[in-house]
């Protein structure tokens, strides 16, 4: 099968890796700037912009840009994983912003910025081989 990668998805991969790299920094030099809340939206932030490079990269695109619809995204290209899916849904319960009647937000602790920062880098890992390889064809 044919992929029509979407334009700018190298756009997302490196926005993506900045925005991990700027929470990584800030949080290892403790910028006061950065609580905990901001290190968990830029970390999520870059894992978005990563997932999605890897989606664009592949003709594809997730339903919404919350961790489950991206891991369901990722899911039909590189099948099972459920080592990354347990962690991206852990992402997911620190905020539920999509309904204003339902909207709630978890400040993360210390603890779950050293974690969140460990997923962003798994992420990255993970999508790594396909994102700077020529001809990443993952769809059958």
């Amino acid at each position: 099968m044919n992929i029509i990668q979407i334009d700018n998805w190298r756009d997302y991969r490196r926005d993506g890796e900045k925005f991990l790299h700027t929470a990584t920094e800030a949080y290892n030099k403790k910028k006061k700037a950065f609580s905990t809340d901001t290190l968990y939206n830029v970390t999520c932030i870059a894992i978005e912009k990563l997932i999605m490079a890897f989606l664009m990269k592949n003709g594809d695109l997730a339903e919404n840009h919350t961790m489950a619809d991206l891991l369901r995204a990722l899911q039909l290209h590189l099948g099972d994983i459920p080592d990354l899916a347990e962690k991206l849904m852990y992402l997911d319960t620190f905020q539920e912003i999509c309904s204003l009647d339902n909207f709630t937000i978890h400040t993360p602790s210390e603890e779950d910025v050293v974690k969140m920062l460990a997923i962003g880098g798994d992420v990255r890992v993970v999508l790594h081989p396909y994102l700077y390889e020529r001809s990443t064809s993952t769809i059958q």
